[in-house]
C-alpha cells in the first residue's frame, strides 16, 4: 500500500475510534469500515498509532483491542472504566469459548467426512455377512464329517473372520459415536434423524456382529 493510502487508512481508523470511543479489535475495525482497507493495512496503522501514542492498545491474553486516547475526552468515572473493562473481559471469554467450539465442530466435521457413507457401510455389511455365512457353512461341514481342512486354511479362515468381525464392530461403534455427537445438537429424535438421513441399522435387518 502506498503512503497516501496508508495515511488515508490511518485517518479513517482514527476517526472511527474517536467517533465510537469504545474498544475494538483489528478485525472488528476492518469489518466495521466495510473492508474498504485491507486487513493487513488496518493492523499496521493500528500498531503504528499505538506506538506513537495516538491511540491506546490493550492486550487480553492473545487478543488485542484498540481505543482512542482518552486524554482528549472529558474525565470519566473510574467505575465506568471498570465496567468497560469487565465488558471487554466478558467479550474476550466469549470469543475464546466460540473459538473452542468452532475447533470442536471442525473436528466432528472431519470425522464425519472420513466416515463410511451409508451405501459403503451397507456394502461392507453385506460382504461381512457373506463371509460369516461361508464360515458357518464350513464349520457345519466339518461337524458333519465333511472335508477336513488343513491347519493353514483353518488359521486363515479364523484370521479373516476375526478381522471382519472386528471391523464390523469398529465401524458400528464409530457410526454410533458420530450419530450421538450429531444428536447432541439435533432438535429431533434419533428415529427422525435416521429417517431423514436414510440410515439403516443392524437391528432392522436382525443381524449383529458374531462373538469372537
Amino acid at each position: 500500500m502506498s503512503k497516501g493510502k496508508d495515511a488515508k487508512a490511518a485517518n479513517a481508523v482514527l476517526e472511527y475510534l474517536i467517533k465510537q470511543n469504545r474498544p475494538y479489535s483489528a478485525i472488528d475495525i476492518f469489518n466495521n469500515l466495510h473492508k474498504e482497507y485491507g486487513k493487513t493495512a488496518v493492523v499496521k496503522v493500528l500498531e503504528s498509532m499505538a506506538q506513537e501514542g495516538q491511540i491506546r492498545e490493550k492486550v487480553y491474553g492473545k487478543q488485542k483491542v484498540y481505543v482512542a486516547d482518552q486524554s482528549q475526552f472529558p474525565d470519566v468515572d473510574e467505575a465506568e472504566v471498570k465496567v468497560m473493562d469487565n465488558k471487554i473481559n466478558e467479550a474476550t471469554q466469549k470469543l475464546q469459548a466460540t473459538q473452542e467450539e468452532n475447533k470442536r465442530l471442525d473436528m466432528e466435521l472431519k470425522s464425519l467426512n472420513s466416515a463410511l457413507t451409508t451405501e459403503e457401510a451397507r456394502k461392507q455389511l453385506t460382504q461381512v455377512t457373506q463371509e460369516v455365512s461361508q464360515l458357518r457353512q464350513k464349520v457345519h461341514q466339518l461337524k458333519e464329517g465333511g472335508k477336513i481342512v488343513s491347519p493353514e486354511e483353518r488359521n486363515q479362515v479364523s484370521t479373516r473372520r476375526t478381522k471382519y468381525v472386528k471391523e464390523w464392530r469398529k465401524r458400528k461403534r464409530m457410526s454410533n459415536d458420530l450419530l450421538n455427537a450429531i444428536l447432541e445438537g439435533y432438535p429431533k429424535t434419533k428415529k427422525v434423524l435416521y429417517e431423514e438421513v436414510g440410515i439403516e441399522t443392524d437391528e432392522e435387518y436382525k443381524v449383529s456382529p458374531p462373538e469372537l
